[in-house]
């Protein structure tokens, strides 16, 4: 198939290198001239993906028209970051496209800020009733660059989209499993990022394995319990998008939002961590605001995502976050 890959960050970089591997003709849009050129000129994404080279066939342009409808894409990935995707939705519904409707898969991970719309609800808003699937789960772009093996979730409420979408990306070293909670996957791929910070801050404190295992899984009880107050199923969370995903970010090095929790924990201050992390991208961040305004709107419980918060906007001591949690009315574990 011909796909275009709407995003050069690692992760659009990544998925556009492995399809272009399971045999698909490839596209991949930069946002940034520049390093479009120079990948372009070293074959390689020096910026976002060092160490990895790109096929020679990847086709590689900064031209929306060009990604759009000169390659003609029959499936297209949506690889820019939450905050950006309004603005990169707009661009694509501006070019006129005369081929059928493509598929259209996302992959950012998060909620508008404005609006709290997950990124199926955003698609729909900006180009109406198209094909949509949701790729979400354990999967850090530097890993599945090198074909270290990996484990996903697709869904769509459709599942001829979602078995298409599992067709594009699997093969031998990425697993594609399928779903139809979309809502589900959406959610426990944007709300993971937050208990990301949670853990990075409790790794700055030093406090420990038995603290860090009781925050993820006090963490997935929340996220179980927003999810299924917006609709999702309970299941979902005990999943890849759910534990797996949860998993992975606030263990690996590669962590983004869990280094900007430690660098929190250790006491730097947030907006001093943001500005030396150049053009990378701590999706939960911004979430953290998008999804405490669900928690209160639905009425949830959810004092991680409560303390996180506090520490992210409201400059409050991080030790005494952890107390605050510690120090709650004692409840059942099952509440």
């Amino acid at each position: 198939m011909q796909i275009t890959v709407l995003g050069d960050g690692a992760w659009g970089t990544a998925l556009a290198i492995l399809l272009q591997q399971n045999g698909h003709r490839v596209c991949l849009r930069g946002a940034f001239q520049t390093n479009v050129e120079a990948m372009q000129r070293d074959h390689e994404n020096r910026a976002f993906l060092p160490g990895v080279g790109l096929p020679p066939e990847l086709a590689i342009t900064g031209d929306m028209a060009v990604a759009m409808r000169e390659h003609a894409p029959q499936a297209v990935v949506l690889a820019a970051p939450i905050q950006y995707l309004a603005a990169l939705l707009e661009e694509v519904a501006a070019v006129p496209v005369s081929r059928p409707q493509p598929l259209f898969v996302g992959v950012a991970k998060g909620l508008q800020l404005e609006t709290c719309r997950r990124p199926s609800e955003m698609v729909a808003q900006y180009l109406g009733s198209v094909p949509f699937c949701a790729l979400s789960g354990p999967s850090h772009a530097e890993e599945v660059a090198r074909q270290m093996p990996t484990a996903v979730v697709a869904a769509a409420s459709v599942m001829s989209v979602v078995e298409q979408t599992r067709d594009l990306f699997i093969n031998d070293y990425f697993r594609v499993y399928t779903a139809s909670d979309l809502i589900g996957v959406e959610l426990g791929g944007a709300l993971k990022n937050v208990y990301a910070i949670a853990a990075g801050i409790g790794d700055g404190l030093e406090l420990g394995d038995n603290a860090k295992a009781a925050l993820l899984t006090r963490a997935i009880a929340e996220m179980a319990r927003l999810g299924l107050a917006l609709g999702g199923e309970a299941e979902t969370f005990s999943g890849l998008s759910g534990v797996g995903d949860l998993m992975v970010t606030c263990f690996s090095r590669h962590s983004r939002n869990r280094r900007v929790g430690e660098e929190l924990g250790r006491g730097h201050a947030l907006e001093d961590i943001v500005s030396r992390m150049n053009q990378t991208v701590a999706e939960g961040v911004k979430t953290t605001l998008s999804v405490r305004q669900l928690v209160r709107a639905r009425k949830v419980e959810a004092p991680i995502v409560e303390e996180v918060y506090q520490v992210l906007y409201n400059h409050k001591d991080r030790s005494q976050a952890v107390r605050d949690l510690m120090t709650r009315e004692p409840k059942a574990e099952t509440e």
